[in-house]
């Protein structure tokens, strides 16, 4: 019989549940992916006027501009546009920081589908990232928001599941288990 119990045991051991993989946004990105945005075109490296982020935000919105009706032109468009995923992620548990976009919510600002995105203003302010640079959040429970200026911690199952809507697409998806308020890095 105790034989059984440590059988039984050792056989449920995997069925625990998985801890979930910190990440950060850049993970999500395909290395070809990476490399094209680690490189923008010299005519974006030249430019003089302007903070760093006007000079972001000024390239970033004049090649979606740029590429939104037309073929990409080198590598770095292309990996503006972006939908290749890192299929690794597929159905796995991960925990990632990011800012709150809302999608829909209710009376009480509780928000309940929102895409997560890597920094402030994303889909509001400026173009946009690529669509492999942000994921459709999908919470039952929901969060409460009275701002959008505060980052979050989202836990979930990640997919690689491409959805589209007007003001962005996505080339990820998670199904969230837990919503908690940025306070820093994780330990």
């Amino acid at each position: 019989m105790r034989g059984f119990l440590l059988l039984l045991l050792s056989l449920a051991l995997p069925l625990q549940a998985q801890p979930y993989k910190t990440i950060e946004f850049m993970e999500l990105l395909p290395a070809k992916d990476l490399q094209a945005l680690s490189n923008p075109p010299e005519d974006l490296l030249s430019i003089e006027e302007g903070s760093l982020e006007d000079q972001v935000a000024a390239a970033v919105g004049k090649a979606v501009e740029q590429s939104a009706n037309k073929e990409p032109q080198n590598e770095w468009e292309r990996a503006l546009q972006s939908t290749d995923v890192r299929p690794e992620y597929n159905g796995k548990k991960i925990r990632i920081p990011g800012f709150v976009v809302p999608l829909e919510f209710d009376d009480q600002q509780v928000v309940t589908e929102f895409f997560l995105v890597p920094y402030y203003g994303a889909c509001i302010h400026l173009p946009p990232p690529p669509p492999n640079q942000i994921i459709l959040m999908q919470s039952k429970k929901g969060v409460y928001m009275d701002t959008i200026y505060d980052p979050y911690w989202i836990e979930g199952t990640l997919y690689t599941d491409l959805k589209t809507n007007e003001l962005a697409t996505s080339a990820y998806r998670m199904v969230v288990d837990k919503i908690e308020l940025y306070i820093g890095p994780a330990e």
